[in-house]
């Protein structure tokens, strides 16, 4: 079981991430071996917020090149977009 701390990494800020919040839904960059429950539980304990539903997204890492013939990856990583119970607010910025 993973601490709390370390399941939600980052606040994923896009232009589409920041339409999604008109609409109650948050997006994090969140660890890759982390569940739906353990997700839900981070954001209802460290940000105090009533979480609804978790959608998750697994990306793989893209293939870099750099200066020689073989190639690098980036890290997979791992999106969730969570819906808050309506009229609860997080204040990214």
């Amino acid at each position: 079981m993973r601490d709390d701390a370390h399941v939600l990494q980052t606040v994923h800020l896009t232009e589409k991430a920041t339409s999604l919040s008109a609409v109650n839904k948050y997006v994090f960059r969140v660890d890759p071996s982390a569940t739906k429950p353990q997700i839900k539980r981070a954001v209802e304990r460290l940000l105090g917020k009533k979480v609804i539903d978790v959608n998750t997204c697994n990306y793989e890492g893209k293939k870099k090149r750099e200066r020689r013939a073989d190639f690098g990856r980036r890290p997979h990583w791992k999106k969730a977009i969570v819906t808050l119970k309506e009229g609860e607010k997080i204040d990214i910025v």
